[in-house]
């Protein structure tokens, strides 16, 4: 399934080459758009099969998955289906109305919740999504990521929780080398 998963990410056209703009300020010559596989049901059902799959061979044990939004909100609920584990969506924010909540879902103090992110260069939204969970009484039992850029996101991740990336960008472009694809 990963090779398919893989190979998914040229066939819907989900890196794009030229100059962008991270989220985390940086500047790239590629673009790697987890959307565009996570907006298509087949490619998020193998994405959610993946890491269920992933975090129950590593041992890991979770009562509640969770995602920051956007990116992550349709692998969270994916996984969640696929685990029958209750959703937790953590806003960027704490919304101006309403309770004022910066997390959708119940969290209770102790729940061990599995944190996922579509793409990570640095790791700041994901940590940052992390402490909000944190701060509410979670404890963060991984952090399951589709694409890891591999620009410093898994050593900052893992100097205090487990990482477990789907795909490295390494991974991505050794696929398309050997397949002789062109930018």
């Amino acid at each position: 399934m990963k090779g398919q998963l893989i190979d998914m990410f040229f066939s819907e056209g989900a890196i794009l080459f030229g100059r962008f703009i991270l989220t985390s300020g940086r500047e790239s010559e590629y673009y790697i758009n987890v959307k565009k596989l996570s907006t298509n049901p087949e490619a998020l059902r193998i994405i959610a099969r993946l890491m269920a799959e992933k975090a129950k061979t590593l041992g890991i044990e979770f009562d509640r998955v969770a995602g920051p939004e956007l990116g992550a909100v349709p692998i969270a609920t994916a996984l969640a289906l696929e685990t029958g584990k209750p959703l937790v969506i953590v806003r960027k924010k704490p919304k101006g109305h309403g309770t004022g909540s910066q997390i959708e879902g119940e969290v209770k103090p102790g729940d061990r919740i599995l944190l996922v992110e579509d793409v990570t260069t640095t790791g700041g939204s994901v940590l940052r999504a992390a402490e909000v969970l944190e701060n509410a009484g979670a404890e963060i039992a991984a952090i399951s990521v589709v694409v890891d850029r591999e620009e410093g996101a898994g050593e900052r991740i893992e100097k205090k929780y487990r990482f477990i990336p789907l795909v490295t960008v390494s991974e991505l472009f050794a696929r398309r080398n050997s397949a002789g694809m062109e930018e």
